[in-house]
């Protein structure tokens, strides 16, 4: 975003006083960037951050609708990288007023953009948030086979940051495509490779290889 808009400006003063703890000062700024946009495009960001100074679902969902409104207006590569998050914001409020259907047609959307965001902690963070969204809302799909399960289970019980490593972002961060799959095929590989684990879970490690390797054939069926 351009620092030198006024609206960006507004904005980024905003972020600062939130991260002061000044909230007034926030939402009165936010207020002004809002007032202040010109095009779609600086309601879209405005409308953005007023959304997270909402005291109701009610009113959290309306600005982020608003403000998904005015991305769709601008429709170009300034607003590309805001979809995931948006819907994933919509999401959570729909499903604030118990609407798990359309939360979950929010989450898909996320999912079907994540691709637009940069790779970094940002982009995973997203990513986590709509994966355990589509499995609260009823993707059950999701999830990995009962071996990798109760793997990552024993390796949080005993704090195996190395194995955990490799394995978490792969696997909290599945949201059922083909590639999602096969990164978590190549994680767990790499586990297994590295022949740190005790027999037993080397063991157990093996066969969740199996069956993640089924799940990524049937993917690309």
């Amino acid at each position: 975003m351009d620092p030198d808009n006024a609206v960006v400006r507004l904005c980024g003063e905003g972020m600062r006083a939130e991260a002061e703890g000044r909230t007034d000062d926030a939402r009165r700024l936010f207020t002004e960037a809002w007032d202040a946009a010109t095009d779609d495009y600086e309601a879209c960001v405005a409308a953005h951050y007023l959304a997270r100074h909402q005291e109701t679902p009610e009113d959290v969902l309306r600005w982020n609708v608003e403000c998904l409104e005015r991305a769709d207006e601008v429709g170009d590569e300034r607003v590309r990288g805001f979809y995931p998050s948006l819907h994933l914001t919509i999401a959570k409020a729909q499903r604030d007023l118990g609407d798990d259907a359309e939360a979950r047609r929010h989450y898909a959307a996320a999912a079907e953009r994540v691709a637009d965001l940069p790779a970094g902690p940002y982009g995973d963070g997203i990513r986590f948030a709509v994966a355990e969204g589509l499995r609260a809302t009823g993707r059950s799909d999701l999830d990995g086979p009962p071996e990798l399960e109760t793997l990552v289970a024993r390796l949080c019980a005993r704090a195996d940051l190395k194995a955990l490593g490799l394995l978490l972002p792969a696997h909290l961060g599945n949201l059922g495509s083909q590639e999602d799959w096969t990164r978590l095929l190549t994680a767990a590989q790499m586990v297994h490779a590295s022949r740190s684990l005790p027999d037993e879970d080397q063991e157990l490690l093996g066969r969740a290889l199996g069956a993640v390797t089924a799940l990524v054939v049937a993917a690309q069926g």
